[in-house]
């Protein structure tokens, strides 16, 4: 298999993408974050000092998505029509499940931005929280979906 981010000298690079005909392109990825049963009733309760933990890390998820090509060297500065980010309370695992979709018209995929949403909201919530309670931990990052471009629709397995 040939990396597309190398050149022919061996060096890092950015793929053109020139070349390519936009498409309707959308990418969903999730997140865990793994807190304590005392830290989710004060989330559900919105007792948490610094504010409302899930809506800051829904904004912080949706602004990362927009900064995704300014944080990841290669990747490249594209159109986003929308990003989404929703949570899921497991007051059984005491954690929180994170997922983001991003949508895009574009010549390039925005797998990127749906794993950069997801990861900044996840540290949101650890950063809004650590006063409380240090062992928080995350999780299972990871791409649940793409569809549309070149290489076709996936979807993860597990």
């Amino acid at each position: 298999m040939e990396l597309s981010h190398v050149n022919a000298g061996g060096k890092a690079a950015m793929v053109d993408v020139s070349g390519k005909e936009a498409t309707v392109r959308v990418a969903s990825a999730s997140a865990k974050v793994l807190l304590t049963p005392h830290l989710i009733a004060l989330i559900e309760k919105n007792e948490i000092a610094k504010g409302d933990v899930l809506a800051v890390a829904r904004i912080a998820g949706i602004q990362a998505a927009k900064k995704t090509s300014e944080l990841i060297p290669l990747c490249h500065n594209i159109f986003i029509s929308s990003v989404t980010i929703d949570f899921t309370i497991d007051k059984d695992s005491a954690s929180v499940l994170i997922t983001s979709t991003a949508k895009t018209d574009a010549v390039t995929g925005i797998e990127m931005e749906a794993l950069t949403a997801v990861t900044i909201a996840a540290l949101t919530i650890y950063d809004m929280c650590k006063a409380v309670e240090k062992s928080i931990g995350i999780q299972d990052i990871r791409l649940l979906s793409k569809s549309g471009g070149k290489s076709g629709d996936y979807v993860a397995s597990v």
